[in-house]
């Protein structure tokens, strides 16, 4: 990669996290409608969005490929269940007054990464990072056993996005063709829920004022954009570089919740949140001092 394009690659990286770090502002927004009704409409605006960057990169010859390999549809309608069980939950938890736990989901999840990575990948744990999965498994077994809580919604969505990143990693098909996907077989369920099991008055397009369903709208854009700009970030950095990045995303959520939205930590968060940030802290320098071994060796 040139100079140049590494450059591009750090911009389009720090424009996904912050992103998708400064998600909840835009949920908290609409939070007057009910998750499901506002994850119906992630679904089917994220459907129409990619289908106009579809159309105008003219890959349609890449989704029909798709539709010829029945095990591969297979694989896309469980990711799709995972990516809808993640999506859902975080709306629930930003619009709930779970913020903090929805950030301390994101902070856990490069960790369930390395943990998936070793028991189905075959990669090896190295002892910093094997120190580090113990850390964040000690910091949620104290405030289990301390503070008689266990932190579900952050688990919940660690755990969901870490395999759903796992199997897009196992899986032949390149991202956006395969979101489509997973949008189209969403779809039909986000439009039967709308259409008539919503019961509030957000539900008709027709009766609500421009602004609300401008933001309503939006949720496509909302969760497209960043994905975007991480795949294009991806092409042009080495994966462990945006390793680096993505704390920005779970910082930011972690800021929000406390000096705007006035969310409390309290000690059973506050235990957990230090085990995982001694647990990244440990894990980012592992990578850092790996990758730094590996430049000096070439």
């Amino acid at each position: 990669m040139t100079s140049t394009q590494q450059k591009q690659g750090i911009y389009y990286a720090l424009a996904a996290f912050i992103m998708w770090g400064l998600a909840p502002i835009y949920f908290k927004l609409i939070d007057s409608i009910g998750a499901l009704e506002i994850l119906a409409h992630r679904v089917v605006w994220s459907f129409v969005f990619i289908m106009i960057i579809i159309a105008i990169k003219q890959n349609w010859y890449k989704v029909q490929s798709i539709f010829k390999q029945p095990k591969l549809l297979l694989m896309l309608l469980l990711t799709s269940t995972l990516l809808g069980f993640n999506w859902g939950l975080f709306i629930w938890a930003v619009n709930s007054g779970h913020m903090l736990d929805a950030s301390l989901g994101y902070y856990i999840n490069p960790l369930f990464n390395v943990l998936l990575g070793i028991l189905f990948l075959g990669e090896r744990l190295r002892l910093l990072q094997g120190t580090a999965v113990g850390l964040a498994a000690l910091g949620v077994i104290i405030q289990l056993i301390s503070f008689g809580s266990f932190p579900v919604i952050a688990l919940g969505l660690a755990t969901s996005f870490a395999i759903y990143g796992l199997l897009r990693k196992k899986m032949a098909v390149e991202s956006l063709p395969g979101l489509l996907l997973e949008s189209i077989i969403l779809v039909p369920i986000a439009l039967v829920y709308w259409f008539f099991y919503v019961d509030s008055s957000s539900a008709d397009l027709t009766a609500n004022n421009w602004q609300l369903n401008v933001l309503l709208i939006s949720a496509g854009v909302v969760t497209t954009l960043p994905l975007l700009c991480f795949t294009a970030a991806a092409k042009r950095l080495q994966y462990s570089t945006i390793g680096f990045f993505q704390y920005i995303g779970p910082s930011l959520m972690f800021c929000l919740a406390v000096i705007f939205y006035g969310e409390t930590v309290g000690t059973a968060r506050l235990f957990t949140f230090g085990f995982i940030w001694a647990a990244l802290a440990l894990y980012t320098w592992d990578a850092f001092s790996g990758s730094n071994k590996k430049k000096n060796s070439i």
